[in-house]
Order: structure tokens, then sequence, then C-alpha cells
């Protein structure tokens, strides 16, 4: 892997993909890369303490403690010769500058989110249409969390047309590869539309 995260691929080697497993504070990030990794996943957790308080919003979340301060990290084989790299994103406003560092390289993303907390999808789903990242929406489907249908999300956040919603529990392996299988097609089918674009 080079020094800026993204990941090396060699013609005689397995094809590895970097994507970013992004959302708002709280929304499943940390849970997610750890649930799916095949290996021990790299956290950059921190306790929550009184300074942050007037910082961090934590409605919703108030039995949540820690936050992630730089980036989650994490491997899984999809199919043979085929790796994702998973580089979970700092939830907090103040931690974006380490954003773009981060989606350096990346084949897509994608966004958690949490219908108790939805609208703070907004600033991850903007970062990402913007830079024509293709990313999918995972619902979190969260214990006592109002239940949400894909297109009533997808109406919500004001979606592009196509982009892709799912439900999901992040705490589960195979829902939370099935969230990164869907990722890959999705994002495949659109970096093939853009080159055919761009021969055009």
């Amino acid at each position: 892997m080079a020094i800026d995260g993204t990941p090396r691929t060699d013609p005689d080697s397995a094809l590895a993909l970097k994507i970013l497993v992004a959302g708002g504070f709280g929304a499943g990030k940390t849970t997610l890369v750890g649930a799916v990794s095949e290996i021990r996943p790299l956290r950059t957790e921190e306790q929550l303490t009184e300074a942050g308080a007037g910082i961090d919003d934590t409605g919703g979340v108030s039995r949540k403690t820690t936050t992630t301060v730089a980036m989650d990290f994490g491997r899984i084989t999809i199919r043979s010769g085929l790796s994702l790299y998973l580089f979970g994103t700092p939830g907090q406003d103040r931690f974006w500058f380490l954003w773009d560092e981060l989606a350096h390289g990346a084949l897509g993303a994608v966004v958690l989110a949490d219908t108790r907390r939805l609208a703070d999808c907004f600033a991850a789903v903007d970062y990402f249409e913007h830079r024509r990242i293709p990313f999918v929406v995972a619902v979190n489907c969260f214990p006592g969390a109002r239940s949400f249908g894909a297109h009533e999300v997808s109406r919500a956040l004001d979606l592009e047309r196509g982009t892709p919603v799912v439900l999901c529990d992040a705490r589960d392996r195979d829902s939370g590869k099935e969230v990164l299988v869907r990722l890959v097609e999705y994002a495949g089918r659109m970096h093939a539309a853009r080159m055919l674009d761009s021969v055009g």
C-alpha cells in the first residue's frame, strides 16, 4: 500500500480497491469496519470528554462514549482475487480536513445513515456528489429507530437518481459485506460509463 493509503495493484497480484465508510457522528462506521474486517481493525477512538460537550451533538446517541479522531482501517476479501481496503472517516466537522487525504484514490464510498439523525448524512452526500465519487447509502437499522423505506430515504436526502439505498445492520458481517458488494458493483458501472463518455 502506498504512503497515502492508496492500495497498490500489480498485474500478477490480486486486485485491491480502496473504499471509504462515511456518515454522521455515531452512525456505525467503526462498527461496520470492525464487523466485516478479516484482520484486526485499526481504530483511532478516543473517549468523549466534557470539553467536547458543546461541540459533539450526542442527541439520539447519548450512550456513545468514544469517537474516531483520525480513521478506522480494515480489510475484507470479497472473492478470490478481489480485496477491499476500508477507511472509516471521522464523523465530526472538526476532523474533515482528513477527508481529502482519505478519499484520494478511492473507488467509492458507503454513507451510513441513522434514521434518528438522517440530516447528519447531508454533508457526506454532498462531499461525494461534488467530487463525483460513487457511493451507496446504507441505512443502519438501529433497534427502536423509525423504519424508513429506501425510496423515503432517497427523497429525504435528495439523492441523485440511481444512487442505491440499502438497509443493513452494521454489527452483522454478512449484512456489511452485502453493502460492500453493492457498492463495488455500482461504482464499477459508474466508472465504466464515465470512461465510455470520455471516449465518445
